[in-house]
């Protein structure tokens, strides 16, 4: 619980970070927003942005993880959570449960969401295929 953690007020602006590859898929870009510094671990916050056009996707997986939360904020992008393709669209905000099986197969280039994840080293496991996946929408 975070009350019973020492956390520190954090304050990032737009150009105190810049968006860089390394984060958990090298098909988009990650920019840390100062979450997990400042709440010590428990919780990360990062953009996230298309950088090349979708040719696997994420491949199914699951997180070992107590909360996550993305909020689409440019952009689409379409999930299979479990066996249901759901189109989360630019002011579209999902909650992940613990422990749900996913693939992010589709995106649009503009896409951009936030995460927050609770804890912040949350785990990401390979998991079988649910089912098929639709092909994803060429880039233009």
């Amino acid at each position: 619980m975070l009350d019973s953690v020492k956390t520190k007020f954090s304050h990032v602006k737009s150009a105190d970070t810049e968006f860089k590859k390394g984060g958990l898929r090298d098909f988009f870009l990650y920019r840390d927003l100062g979450v997990a510094e400042a709440t010590n671990g428990k919780v990360i916050a990062h953009l996230v942005k298309a950088n090349e056009a979708p040719e696997k996707g994420t491949g199914w997986h699951r997180h070992e993880a107590e909360f996550q939360i993305v909020v689409m904020t440019k952009g689409w992008a379409r999930f299979m959570y479990e066996d249901q393709v759901t189109l989360v669209e630019a002011g579209d905000v999902v909650h992940q449960r613990p422990g749900i099986r996913h693939f992010l197969f589709d995106y649009s280039p503009d896409m951009e969401y936030m995460e927050i994840v609770g804890p912040a080293d949350f785990k990401t496991i390979s998991v079988d295929a649910v089912c098929d996946i639709p092909d994803p929408t060429p880039w233009k």
